[in-house]
């Protein structure tokens, strides 16, 4: 599986508080937590993200509150992947369960720049910054995590198996 769209960079300890401010957190509808993503760091991101697009970050993205609504947030706003140095371990669970791929890389996320076009192989943790010429290599998910994001999450997967009879 490999993706492929437009950056946007953000720097280290992007906290769940600004991926999706507390006030928006009476619902969990997707489409409605997409609209305010980023609306505190970067009030233009929802208006200029497109469907495949990138998330690069600086490390300790995600930390803060332990909330769902975050990756859920990120995912429904278009964004395929983020890719940071390091992620905070409750959002690190949290996106996988939401079907959200994230890759830790700390080269590609220092090297990377706003607006670059990169292309990303899920399974070889393959990186390529297409507008740069450079190449970067994250630990590919296990096909266990590979299951669950290709299933769209955990709920996801559950259905599979349920549909499946196991």
């Amino acid at each position: 599986m490999s993706i492929q769209g437009h950056v946007f960079k953000y720097g280290a300890n992007v906290d769940t508080d600004v991926i999706i401010p507390a006030r928006y957190l009476n619902t969990a509808e997707p489409a409605e937590l997409a609209r305010h993503c980023m609306e505190d760091l970067d009030p233009s991101f929802i208006s200029r993200v497109q469907p495949g697009d990138i998330l690069v970050a600086g490390a300790n993205f995600g930390c803060g509150s332990s909330r769902e609504h975050a990756p859920v947030a990120i995912k429904a706003s278009g964004i395929s992947c983020v890719i940071a140095p390091s992620f905070a371990r409750i959002f690190f669970r949290n996106a996988i369960n939401m079907g959200l791929p994230i890759l830790e890389c700390t080269e590609a996320a220092e090297a990377i720049q706003n607006g670059d076009r990169v292309s990303v192989d899920f399974d070889t943790g393959r990186i390529e910054n297409l507008t740069r010429g450079q190449t970067f290599t994250a630990r590919p998910f296990p096909p266990f995590i590979r299951r669950i994001i290709e299933a769209d999450g955990l709920m996801g997967t559950l259905r599979q198996l349920q549909g499946k009879g196991e």
